[in-house]
């Protein structure tokens, strides 16, 4: 039985492919638990799925699953994990900066009791201005908004329990936050040092124009974590204002018509106002419906990358590391 599945997006990296693989068996050689390494090739352009495929073909322990188009490091990375067999989750770059031998670390941090064990890169080779800055900005900016002081959220080296990832939703940039989601769900979390080097080959695939994406995540994960346990009580928050007004102008109305003046738009503004918190209250009472029925299913990973079941399997998936 499979106990880690390493899972890697790849986007256009047909020089580290090999070389990613060959140092990932080197690394984990005296590593007592069957693993299994999980590409998943995001719509790459060049030669990455035809290297990534002959590997895969030749080592039972290397699997490749290939996306239709280029869908993002999130939509790969829950590709890759809803076709992962292992029970515990390994997620890395595809670019040799993260270092293999960091995760025999990892999975042993994982079995002292944690659910998610973040990779923390002390000493980061990348470039000041337009990496490490705006990464230090946004680690801090993430820390204050959703509680959860880790020091490196763009680390893509990390370790997590599989039946915690199955609670977990990816979409969009959200990579980056699984941290803070799986804080929702009660995770014991914990960072530690590893390794990281500079890139020696292909080119990067980061760059400053990502900030106003993870602006916009960063608000939905802090709504989320604020409100996620009580939706009734954050729509009926909304729905406050509109109500005070909508019986202001209704009052404001019948005064008017009992003076013998009769006002349409009073009436109507209240009449509006009044909808509206009706609709707020119903989107608040289907939330909490959403949450109860939540809390009692059991929700595959593979639904939270359902739009991208275009994925194929090119490895043979029956047989085992001895």
């Amino acid at each position: 039985m499979t106990q880690v599945s390493i899972v890697v997006p790849l986007y256009n990296e047909q020089e580290n492919v090999a070389r990613l693989c060959a140092a990932t068996h080197e690394a984990l050689a005296g590593m007592a638990r069957p693993y299994e390494i999980v590409l998943v090739d995001d719509g790459s352009r060049d030669d990455t799925v035809a290297v990534a495929a002959a590997i895969a073909r030749n080592d039972a322990r290397v699997r490749l699953v290939v996306l239709a188009r280029n869908s993002g490091q999130t939509a790969a990375m829950a590709a890759g994990m809803a076709h992962a067999r292992g029970l515990y989750l390994v997620t890395m770059d595809g670019d040799l900066q993260n270092d293999p031998r960091d995760i025999p670390l990892l999975v042993d941090t994982l079995e002292k009791g944690y659910d998610l064990v973040a990779g923390w890169r002390m000493k980061r080779q990348d470039k000041l201005v337009t990496r490490k800055i705006p990464s230090r900005v946004a680690n801090w900016l993430i820390g204050k908004i959703t509680g959860i002081p880790i020091r490196d959220n763009g680390c893509s080296l990390k370790a997590y329990r599989a039946s915690v990832m199955r609670h977990v939703p990816l979409y969009s940039e959200m990579h980056r936050f699984i941290p803070a989601m799986s804080s929702i769900a009660g995770a014991r979390i914990v960072q530690v040092p590893v390794r990281h080097h500079a890139r020696q080959f292909g080119q990067s695939k980061y760059g400053l124009s990502r900030i106003y994406k993870v602006l916009l995540d960063l608000i939905a994960i802090r709504l989320v974590i604020a409100y996620a346990n009580r939706p009734l009580a954050w729509f009926l928050r909304m729905a406050v204002m509109p109500a005070v007004l909508a019986a202001a102008f209704t009052a404001g109305g019948i005064v008017r018509a009992l003076g013998g003046e009769y006002s349409l738009p009073l009436f109507g503004s209240g009449l509006i106002l009044a909808l509206a918190v009706g609709f707020l209250v119903a989107l608040g009472s289907l939330g909490e419906l959403a949450k109860h029925f939540a809390r009692g299913d059991v929700v595959p990973l593979v639904t939270a990358s359902a739009k991208y079941s275009k994925a194929i399997q090119l490895s043979t998936d029956s047989k085992e590391q001895p």
